[in-house]
């Protein structure tokens, strides 16, 4: 009865996260679609070469700087243009370039090797996929096999990431602290040149934040959200039992329904002229993907980014990778789910796993339906006393703006 009465409160949460994201820049904000710039204005604003400010003077950078402690300084998504960007997306250019055979080999060796370790029966996608993704950029920085300290240590932070974010949880910084340990005596290992303008610290910083924050927590929601889509959907994933290499139009489906960046925020350098309006320098550009999905037509869908303004350097890795570790799963199990499925997907993408060709039980389903509820209700609770304080903290920590305000650039 109280979970049927509270049915409303996971979306209003969403919705009210969404809105502080907008707002806590102040009336200098532009949330781009809305009011002042439609849709339709999107990619032409976002490609603007003046829409090129990254960190400083944007209030919202703190968030995410919090969020993405230790080392947001050096995030390549972080740092301002000029010499030392240019230098550390060269460098991880260098680290993700591989053939798409290399890569496949490499997707589908790891994959096997995780994917052997899971076991039927109900499941977090996100924490079954996590594991995958970590041992895959470890190999992919190091070039040898994930050792297993190594993948706990990357997954139990990027996991805490990823529920901070998300607003389940508050920060645990020595969890994090671990990793950016053993990076730092690992740096000497990487057989890829670093980047010479960044200290051994800021190196080991830049792997964390690059490849093992947010390569291995973007891959696992994506691959979490490609999943649930097959999962609650049997007819589907019967025509990708048969058919696998339709599996890259279901990926595409699944980016466009299910962006997996919230609000992306610029600082325009220098005016935006439009047909109807000029954007002034300094003024905070929130990009909504969320509403730009709902609103733009299909031939406008950018889930990587626009070229012009950093897209994502694992675009052209992410699609074939994501359709390999499908492949796997699928070869091994089916999948069904009774949970919500949203954006944000709080819940990791609760699913039952059933070994391919035996009878799915309904009864764990229908447990998992009620649990999912239930769970919904203490979680936007939860979202809300953890995000109002991580809100509040970060902005009287201001990691962004005491750094800039130090004489950083």
């Amino acid at each position: 009865m109280i979970g049927e009465a509270l049915a409303w409160l996971p979306g209003r949460v969403v919705a009210l996260r969404m809105r502080i994201f907008a707002l806590v820049n102040g009336q200098d904000a532009v949330t781009i679609p809305g009011p002042q710039v439609g849709a339709a204005d999107f990619r032409r604003v976002y490609a603007d070469p003046a829409a090129n400010g990254r960190s400083r003077g944007a209030a919202l950078s703190d968030l995410f700087w919090y969020w993405l402690s230790p080392g947001p300084e050096v995030h390549q998504e972080h740092l301002e243009a000029g010499p030392r960007y240019d230098e550390v997306a060269k460098c991880t250019r260098h680290i993700l370039v591989r053939s798409k055979k290399d890569s496949e080999e490499l997707t589908r060796r790891v994959a096997r090797h995780v994917l052997d370790g899971v076991r039927p029966g109900l499941v977090r996608l996100r924490d079954e996929m996590m594991p995958i993704w970590a041992e895959l950029y470890y190999e992919l920085v190091f070039d040898e096999p994930c050792p297993p300290q190594a993948r706990e240590l990357i997954v139990a932070h990027a996991d805490d990431v990823a529920s901070a974010l998300k607003c389940v949880r508050p920060r645990n910084m020595r969890r994090r602290a671990r990793l950016t340990k053993y990076l730092r005596q690992r740096i000497a290992d990487v057989p890829h040149p670093l980047p010479e303008s960044l200290s051994p610290e800021e190196q080991a910083y830049y792997l964390q934040g690059t490849f093992f924050t947010t390569a291995v927590v973007q891959m696992s929601e994506a691959m979490t959200h490609l999943l649930m889509i097959i999962a609650q959907d049997e007819g589907l994933q019967r025509r990708l039992a048969g058919h696998p290499e339709d599996i890259d139009g279901v990926i595409e489906d699944g980016l466009r329904e299910y962006p997996l960046f919230g609000i992306a925020h610029r600082i325009s350098t220098a005016d935006i002229e439009l047909a109807h309006l000029t954007i002034p320098a300094g003024t905070v550009l929130c990009f909504s993907y969320p509403d730009f999905a709902e609103q733009s037509t299909a031939d406008e869908f950018i889930p990587f980014g626009v070229a012009q303004n950093r897209a994502c350097p694992a675009r052209g890795l992410a699609p074939p990778t994501m359709r390999v570790v499908t492949q796997e799963l699928l070869r091994r199990f089916s999948l069904a789910s009774t949970a919500a499925h949203t954006r944000s997907i709080p819940n990791r993408g609760p699913a039952l796993l059933t070994p391919r060709g035996a009878r799915a039980r309904r009864a764990p389903l229908v447990w998992l339906a009620v649990r999912d509820r239930w769970e919904d209700v203490w979680r936007s609770f939860a979202q809300l006393v953890f995000g109002t304080y991580m809100v509040l903290d970060a902005r009287r920590q201001a990691l962004c703006s005491t750094y800039f305000a130090g004489g950083n650039r």
